[in-house]
Parts: C-alpha cells; sequence; structure tokens
C-alpha cells in the first residue's frame, strides 16, 4: 500500500487539496501500478509560523 505524506503551507482551499490528492494518487498508481484503491495520501497544511525558509518563517516573508 503506497503513502505519500505531503506538507504544504497553510492556505489553500479545499478544493485544491482535493485535486492535488486526486492527481497525486493518479501518478503513484500510473509509476507504480498500485490500484487506486490501495493508496494513501495525507495532505498536511502546516501554519506558516511553523515553516522555515533561510532562516525566516514563511509568514515573516509574506508566502
Amino acid at each position: 500500500m503506497p503513502f505519500a505524506h505531503i506538507q504544504i503551507l497553510e492556505g489553500r482551499t479545499d478544493e485544491q487539496k482535493a485535486l492535488l490528492i486526486r492527481k497525486v494518487t493518479e501518478a503513484i498508481a500510473e509509476s507504480l501500478g498500485a490500484p487506486p484503491e490501495a493508496i494513501r495520501v495525507l495532505v498536511q497544511d502546516v501554519p506558516k509560523t511553523q515553516w522555515g525558509i533561510g532562516g525566516k518563517t514563511a509568514k515573516e516573508l509574506g508566502r
């Protein structure tokens, strides 16, 4: 059972995350030959204050 864990900055819509889950599932199924019903995708929203880029938070950088 393939499992994909994707961490993204908070702020995406539920629709965007649903599309991401669909596309990642399709890519895994195509590349590994795994049945889609066996694939798990976890999308984890990370607060901008907890994501660091170059020593600053994403919030400080206006991301």
